[in-house]
């Protein structure tokens, strides 16, 4: 059962990676839609690509550790830190 959850982590983590690559243009791209972001704004969206393709890796590879807790805690960390920072409220 535990790698069937890893297994939709996984699924989870490169649906959300394939989305994060597609919106990337409207938060650095230089058209009049985009965000223009920062370095800042650039080196957390990083961090955050390549946690997404981290994450499930290090997941199973606890998994077959027998860390499986520590596995599954890791592999769904990018989908609820995605909902928490979609929580926060636009600023006006």
């Amino acid at each position: 059962m535990a790698g069937v959850i890893l297994f939709v982590a996984a699924v989870v983590d490169l649906i959300l990676f394939v989305i994060l690559i597609g919106v990337s243009g409207f938060l650095f791209g230089t058209g009049p839609q985009s965000l223009h972001g920062g370095a800042l704004m650039a080196t957390v969206y990083t961090v955050g690509v390549i946690g997404c393709l981290a994450a499930p890796v290090a997941g199973l590879v606890l998994h077959r550790y027998g860390k499986t807790g520590a596995g599954m805690l890791i592999a769904w960390l990018p989908p609820v830190g995605v909902l928490i920072v979609m929580m926060i409220p636009a600023p006006y």
